[in-house]
């Protein structure tokens, strides 16, 4: 694995834990019967959004970068791919969360855009990956 891949894959691997915060977070709000999770079902859906898409995503960019090391793709093409594909279990989680950051919120706020910019940039590195492979 190139030193770029190991780089990236550690600042991944360092985002784990945050996922895992995220669900006892979210346990928490359910167990305790915090208002505005439970009774809030457009805030409960994007968190749970939010929370299932940062732990697969993560999952997937981890995989997706052993392969960019093998595509047939210029170094700075591979770069953008890294890139692409790591910015995606980022931005998308963020945009489910904190469209709805407030317990009172019933509706996504502007942010919900960047969970669009997450799948854009998923949607873009994967294509270009893909490209690659073949």
């Amino acid at each position: 694995m190139s030193p770029s891949s190991l780089s990236t894959a550690g600042v991944l691997l360092v985002t784990v834990p945050a996922v895992a915060f995220g669900g006892a977070s979210l346990l928490a709000h359910i167990m305790r019967d915090i208002p505005g999770y439970l009774d809030n079902p457009v805030r409960r859906g994007l968190w749970r959004a939010g929370h299932a898409h940062a732990g697969v995503l993560v999952l997937f960019a981890l995989v997706a970068l052993l392969y960019i090391d093998r595509a047939d793709l210029s170094e700075d093409m591979k770069g953008l791919t890294r890139g692409l594909i790591a910015a995606a279990p980022v931005l998308m989680p963020l945009g489910f969360f904190l469209s709805v950051v407030r317990p009172s919120d019933t509706a996504p706020n502007r942010l919900i855009w960047l969970a669009a910019l997450g799948g854009i940039s998923l949607a873009a590195g994967t294509l270009i990956l893909g490209i690659g492979l073949i």
